[in-house]
């Protein structure tokens, strides 16, 4: 057993560095074997990528496994998490995205992005602001050792506001009428991310618990998933910057400017939602999901409705592709501070 901690903690220990190397082969891969990401492009529906759901859904289930019905039924007992989750995604996240963003497309960066380019950027940023995590936010929960349960009925809860307040929201910012939501983009994220994962989660673990005691699933089942998480984002991180090899080659310098505000908004809600749990004197496994679901993004749905809006080769489009390309960099780097500093919570 100890072996097997060293190799996970070995493993963890240089995260950073195999999500650079995974970065890396991506945009070589994407440049160089363009074959490769235009294949895997085929399996899409909805604008959501079939294989990328396929490695998302390995890095969900093993958090899935620990959650049973008990403890979601216990979050109500504990409604603050929520409370911080839903002010932070809906009454300040879009906000602040807009304001930062039109500081720097419109102010700071006037001399290197001409003011219609500005505008578009800015849609895409407020696209994205407005669009709080839906699948990813499973992972960072899980490198925190954040509550299963919580997590779901933070994200589920999430989703169920996407689907009455974004529209408004999008059109109040942005000044665009005639917002439809993708229905099916938004679906079948639902399904792919939380109830289908959810319930094989479930599932296996009665199975296992009914077959082999509650002892053997703690100690000798769950452990064989140790590392499941950890391949499953970097295969992901992989296949997700083939997609975008050459956009990040042919347009280096704007993918810069556009990554600034939003790796700023990303910090800026983050310590906002994770610093309002400390003062409600939450636990660290709520407080650490809290921060991450208002600091990440639904990337998915901020895409489709660029691209069904603007077309898949806008700058608007272009806007939401680098959320997706900065997400994994930053929330990596908000998990390490959110395990470094789990002192400041009680226990």
């Amino acid at each position: 057993m100890e072996r097997r901690n060293a190799g996970i903690g070995f493993f963890e220990r240089y995260l950073s560095l195999w999500v650079l190397l995974c970065m890396a082969a991506g945009v070589l891969i994407g440049h160089y074997l363009p074959g490769v990401p235009a294949f895997l492009g085929r399996f899409e529906y909805a604008n959501v990528s079939i294989p990328i759901a396929i490695l998302i859904w390995l890095m969900i289930y093993p958090m899935m496994l620990k959650v049973d019905f008990q403890s979601i039924r216990n979050v109500g007992k504990n409604p603050k998490g929520l409370f911080v989750t839903w002010v932070t995604n809906w009454l300040i996240k879009p906000f602040t995205m807009f304001a930062i963003a039109w500081l720097f497309f419109f102010v700071v960066f006037r001399r290197w992005i001409p003011e219609a380019l500005a505008r578009d950027y800015l849609a895409g940023a407020v696209l994205l602001g407005a669009a709080p995590c839906t699948a990813m936010v499973f992972v960072w929960s899980h490198l925190t050792k954040g509550d299963p349960a919580y997590t779901v009925v933070q994200v589920a809860t999430n989703d169920l506001l996407i689907l009455v307040a974004f529209t408004p929201i999008v059109a109040l910012l942005l000044g665009i009428g005639g917002i439809t939501i993708p229905w099916d983009t938004l679906l079948l994220s639902v399904a792919l991310f939380v109830v289908i994962p959810l319930a094989g989660g479930m599932l296996t673990r009665r199975s296992v618990i009914r077959r082999r005691g509650a002892a053997y699933f703690e100690t000798g089942f769950l452990p064989k998933f140790g590392n499941v998480t950890i391949v499953g984002l970097l295969l992901t991180l992989v296949i997700i910057f083939s997609f975008q090899g050459d956009v990040i080659l042919q347009n280096p310098l704007h993918i810069v400017l556009i990554a600034v505000p939003l790796v700023i908004q990303t910090f800026l809600i983050f310590f906002l939602a994770y610093g309002a749990s400390r003062a409600l004197k939450l636990k660290h496994n709520i407080a650490a999901p809290a921060g991450m679901i208002g600091a990440s993004n639904f990337f998915e749905l901020a895409v489709a409705v660029a691209i069904s809006l603007f077309g898949a080769s806008s700058p608007v489009a272009l806007a939401t592709v680098v959320g997706v390309l900065v997400e994994v960099p930053v929330m990596l780097t908000l998990v390490n501070i959110a395990n470094r500093t789990k002192g400041w919570f009680p226990a």
